[in-house]
């Protein structure tokens, strides 16, 4: 069965991102969502937004959730139609983290580069002492990432 790029709302993206993402959970905005559909059932969805790094001006867009069901060729199939979207957009350049245990196969598939490795740093939790507790420690912490753009 081939497989189909389909325009997705936050809120479908969000729906399938909180079951089958391994360690994030939804983004809480974002610019657009997209999926992958095959036969008619939603396999894989992207969710890209503002960059999190409040450094990159306003044409950086960042893919910063993907998710699949384990469907083969659905993540770099996503990573490649989030960048049209983008460029036909307006947006001049668009960046993704993984972490660095993962070997970003679809990232190169989809015409990304590595662009830095970026060393292991706390949680959210830990970056503010007055909020401590309050924010949800689920995410990257301690964990190395890599960051890829493209072009």
């Amino acid at each position: 069965m081939s497989l189909l790029v389909v325009p997705l709302t936050l809120r479908e993206a969000s729906a399938f991102i909180a079951q089958h993402h391994r360690h994030h959970k939804p983004p809480r905005g974002m610019k657009f969502a997209i999926g992958i559909e095959r036969a008619g059932e939603l396999v894989s969805v992207a969710t890209a937004g503002r960059p999190v790094a409040r450094a990159y001006g306003p044409r950086v867009l960042e893919v910063n959730r993907t998710c699949t069901d384990g469907t083969k060729n659905a993540n770099s199939m996503l990573y490649g139609a989030a960048r049209r979207a983008a460029v036909a957009m307006g947006y001049e350049k668009v960046l993704t983290y993984t972490e660095e245990t993962e070997s970003g196969a679809t990232l190169r598939a989809a015409g990304f580069r590595v662009d830095k490795i970026l060393p292991a740093r706390g949680s959210w939790e830990q970056s503010s002492i007055k909020l401590k507790g309050i924010r949800d420690p689920k995410g990257s912490g301690g964990v190395a990432r890599i960051r890829w753009v493209w072009p």
